[in-house]
């Protein structure tokens, strides 16, 4: 057999051994590949420089969003555990600072100002802003997260790491909000009037329900995992998506596990409830309702959308 004979011939055959999956996968790319370099009827009378203005301006794809989280969550699978545990204890005390800021501004504006809800809410979103920029972890975010690289891959490592990196951050988490409330309950830093408003909230926080706060943590949860899959596309305006889906979540009394449990911890703390029911009755059930919302819900949705184009 001559030498240029055999080229064609051991590609033909490389090409035949390989999987169907990746064959299909690499059409499936050529075809985005065909659509992306195939103007459109306007396009066809623009400039090479004004195309080039409309690819600028045009919006991720859904697919292009899913890989972007699916690269962090692969590489947040990776990292060790006291950089989790660090990271997770800084967002648990960054987080209070929503608590904080919601008694700030009903400290200031009264109990019976008629717009107080609604403008106290603004305050909620103080602690995501910095949890968020801050690139801390906050085990809601990470319902959508790391659980895309599972889905992706679901093999027993990707499950234990998935386990392992929920197990200690969710620790780390209560641990920084536990401690934020040992601060504010009895470090003495806080003035009595916005001390009095912070218990005012945990007190509401307290009368709901287990049922009532699983229930409610499921758009919370929702929220969260949407708030992760729009930050990507946001293009510098992250701090109002964050704003705008947080102050959603505490003006319709929805409940978030980590800024809750700040709330929680607080009465603990001040004697008027037992760590047992804390922990059982006011923050199992939410967090059950947010991994629901986050995982059950957005994740496997936004995973949903994308599997045929992979």
């Amino acid at each position: 057999m001559r030498d240029g004979d055999a080229g064609p011939n051991t590609s033909a055959k490389k090409k035949a051994e390989e999987p169907t999956e990746e064959q299909e996968t690499r059409a499936k790319v050529r075809d985005r590949e065909s659509r992306e370099q195939t103007p459109t009827s306007a396009e066809k009378s623009l400039t090479p420089k004004e195309r080039d203005t409309v690819s600028e301006h045009g919006n991720l794809s859904p697919l292009t969003v899913y890989s972007i989280i699916l690269r962090e969550g692969e590489d947040e699978l990776r990292r060790p555990n006291i950089s989790l545990w660090w990271s997770g204890v800084a967002a648990g005390v960054g987080i209070s600072t929503s608590v904080l800021v919601e008694g700030i501004i009903r400290s200031n504006l009264g109990s019976d100002h008629p717009y107080l809800t609604l403008i106290e809410s603004l305050g909620y979103s103080f602690g995501f802003v910095l949890v968020i920029l801050c690139r801390l972890q906050l085990f809601t975010e990470n319902t959508i997260t790391v659980v895309l690289p599972v889905l992706a891959d679901p093999t027993r490592n990707r499950f234990y790491c998935a386990a392992r990196l929920w197990g200690i951050v969710l620790a780390a988490n209560l641990c920084g909000t536990f401690l934020t409330a040992a601060i504010g309950v009895h470090g003495g830093i806080l003035p009595a009037e916005t001390l009095a408003a912070i218990m005012e909230i945990s007190h509401h926080l307290a009368k709901l329900t287990p049922a009532e706060t699983f229930l409610r943590g499921i758009p919370s949860g929702f929220f969260i995992a949407a708030l992760v899959w729009m930050l990507p596309s946001a293009k510098r305006s992250e701090v109002l998506v964050i704003i705008m889906f947080t102050w959603l979540i505490a003006a319709g009394d929805f409940t978030h596990v980590i800024a809750g449990s700040n709330e929680i911890f607080i009465l603990v703390l001040s004697g008027e409830m037992n760590m047992v029911n804390a922990l059982i009755y006011h923050i199992s059930p939410v967090l059950l309702g947010n991994i629901l919302g986050g995982t059950g819900l957005f994740a496997m949705l936004a995973y949903g959308q994308v599997h045929e184009e992979m």
